[in-house]
């Protein structure tokens, strides 16, 4: 997965903005007003991609123990977050999958009323 592919995807979740909340180099993507998928442009440019995104706990676990590259997220909660090295033995398709999982939980940890106002939005 490349950059443009990453951001094209985070884009095109229903109701998703972008922002740089901490620095210039960390691009944040949310929905609600909530952080689902955050990554270091830098590193990307350095070749040494990476995204932190918000996993269930068990999950996150088996995944961090089948994937050498998949990690507790870097500088976010451990429990809930974890760091996916992209281009290395994570497949693309389980980074979409990780990327829509993450949108999902906070989708619905969102109240009622603005979930149905990012839909009705669409």
């Amino acid at each position: 997965m490349n950059l443009q592919d990453y951001y094209e995807f985070c884009l095109s979740k229903k109701g998703t903005t972008e922002h740089f909340p901490f620095d210039e180099d960390t691009l944040v993507f949310k929905v609600g007003g909530k952080m689902f998928a955050l990554s270091s442009l830098s590193d990307w440019e350095k070749g040494m991609p990476s995204v932190n995104l918000k996993c269930d706990p068990e999950k996150a676990i088996a995944l961090r123990a089948e994937f050498d590259d998949i990690t507790p997220g870097f500088h976010m909660s451990k429990v809930h977050w974890n760091t996916i090295k992209t281009n290395k033995s994570v497949p693309d398709k389980m980074i979409i999958a990780l990327i829509n999982d993450s949108y999902d939980l906070i989708f619905k940890s969102l109240s009622k009323k603005i979930q149905n106002e990012i839909l009705d939005a669409i």
